[in-house]
């Protein structure tokens, strides 16, 4: 496999990925950190620093809505809702194994 197939195989399972998240609007991203360490926001926030890391002009807003396909506003008032007191202890016991992020959680 050529270094371009990679970075062309990874770009397509991304945007599979991606999609799927899209697609599964009822799975919220506080049982996606809990479950697996990462959510649609880490997938934002991973965007973004590589956007800036190849001197793009991006912002934190915006990469939200490459990965939700919408702002995140439309998609907290059309899909989120609250988290229970036990989504959120378990969020809390999950931490230390959440994504890290540019060396932030």
């Amino acid at each position: 496999m050529t270094e371009q197939q990679q970075i062309e195989i990874e770009a397509a399972a991304f945007r599979g990925l991606v999609q799927h998240l899209r697609e599964r609007t009822d799975v919220q991203n506080i049982d996606l950190m809990n479950l697996a360490g990462f959510c649609r926001n880490c997938l934002s926030k991973w965007v973004l620093a590589e956007a800036k890391k190849q001197g793009l002009d991006m912002d934190y807003a915006a990469a939200q809505q490459f990965v939700y396909g919408m702002s995140i506003e439309e998609w907290k008032a059309q899909y989120q809702t609250p988290a229970s007191e036990a989504q959120k202890a378990r969020f809390e016991e999950t931490k230390p194994l959440h994504a890290k992020i540019s060396g932030h959680r």
